[in-house]
């Protein structure tokens, strides 16, 4: 039966909302604390050495007395007062404050030079570029940050870490604060070293991986594995078929999947990975079907991709090509139109043989249905003069 009051109302004895401190401490509470925040905590305690401030957390935040003395060196606060606080640092068990408005007192020095002797990150931010690097605001200090020290990969454009905040690591403390050198790159290779270790127990050669394109060479392109270290794509391992630049096929920031090909750990301790984008990409090697493609005897037109003295190098498919030698046009009464080809061409020709474990294939003049002469090439694998089929494609790799 429910409760009523003297006018007749029913009394509601639900649980009355939340108070503006329990609200604050839960969503403080929801986070840990780092270096650098600021909030509005109670004063719990007044102490002769300490003051104690609630955080919000399990640990109560510890304000050295001192620092809250007004101008007659009497304690500007009491027990139940809110006051503004910033975390100076914030350890397991243990969490140092300072008034928000005490920028620059001895205390952050004291504990940007401990921050220094026992290497401990600090969060910095980012106020300005200058000659050779980054000013950076810690703990109400200005420290210098190299531009080699801003990054693991190269600066081109200074301004995108503006008014950014990092954690960094002190390199130097002199002069109680006045020259102060801070370096993120440090946190970046301690990240890396630790991802390449855990890469390292868990990956094997033939694991198909997930990442994203973070830059492209000449050469390949690197890759940001998922919750891995970069890895590179060589050339060769992005397409089946011939390409010039990698930008042909992929771009930057684009996500992609790769199969591992090879972990190499060098006697430096770095570690090179390398993926291929065509293995992992779900087409398979069109070697594998080439003969049911071309059967030898085949007539048909492919593309020149390349001329050497000895012939011409054919595309007929994507990431298959074949030998045309010289041999076979230099006596033919059209062979000054095959002398002629050049790269891009097109130019008709015959499957002759077909050597499917080195990938090599070679080729010869288009010829009548009746003319059954590819046969005898097939089966002695003598190409005249130039000698067998083994060295007309020495120097050929397969594309």
């Amino acid at each position: 039966m429910s409760k009523k009051d003297i006018f007749g109302d029913e009394i509601n004895d639900s649980k009355p909302e939340a108070s503006f401190a329990e609200l604050f401490d839960k969503s403080v509470s929801s986070k840990a604390l780092r270096s650098g925040d600021r909030f509005t905590g109670e004063v719990l305690t007044v102490g002769k050495t300490e003051i104690f401030v609630a955080t919000g957390t399990p640990t109560d935040g510890a304000l050295p007395t001192k620092d809250a003395l007004d101008a007659d060196g009497k304690v500007s606060v009491k027990v139940g007062d809110q006051i503004e606080v910033q975390v100076i640092r914030a350890r397991e068990g243990e969490i140092l404050l300072k008034l928000a408005d005490r920028m620059g007192s001895s205390q952050d020095v004291e504990s940007l030079e401990d921050a220094f002797d026992m290497e401990l990150p600090v969060e910095g931010k980012v106020t300005e570029v200058v000659k050779g690097g980054f000013r950076v605001q810690i703990m109400g200090k200005l420290a210098f940050c190299p531009i080699s020290q801003m990054d693991s990969a190269r600066i081109e454009d200074g301004t995108k870490y503006l008014n950014q905040k990092y954690d960094f690591i002190i390199t130097k403390f002199e002069e109680k604060g006045r020259n102060i050198v801070v370096s993120r790159r440090k946190i970046l290779d301690l990240q890396k070293a630790e991802k390449e270790g855990e890469f390292l127990d868990k990956a094997k050669v033939g694991d198909i991986l997930h990442g994203e394109i973070t830059r492209l060479e000449k050469f390949g392109a690197f890759i940001k594995l998922e919750n891995g270290p970069e890895a590179l794509i060589p050339i060769s391992e992005i397409a089946w078929g011939r390409i010039g630049h990698p930008n042909e096929v992929i771009s930057g920031g684009q996500k992609v999947t790769v199969k591992l090909i090879k972990i190499e750990e060098e006697e430096s301790g770095r570690l090179r990975i390398a993926v291929s984008l065509k293995q992992g990409g779900g087409e398979d090697d069109p070697w594998f079907t080439v003969t049911q493609k071309f059967p030898v005897g085949t007539n048909l037109e492919g593309t020149v991709d390349k001329k050497e003295t000895y012939g011409l190098f054919v595309i007929l498919a994507p990431g298959v090509s074949g030998l045309l030698p010289k041999s076979k046009w230099r006596d033919h009464a059209e062979g000054n139109q095959y002398e002629s080809k050049k790269k891009g061409d097109k130019v008709q020709v015959r499957i002759d043989q077909i050597l499917t474990a080195e990938k090599k294939i070679s080729l010869g003049l288009p010829a009548d249905a009746d003319d059954q002469s590819w046969k005898d090439h097939q089966q002695s694998g003598s190409f005249g003069n130039l000698g067998s089929l083994g060295d007309m494609l020495k120097g050929f790799k397969p594309k």
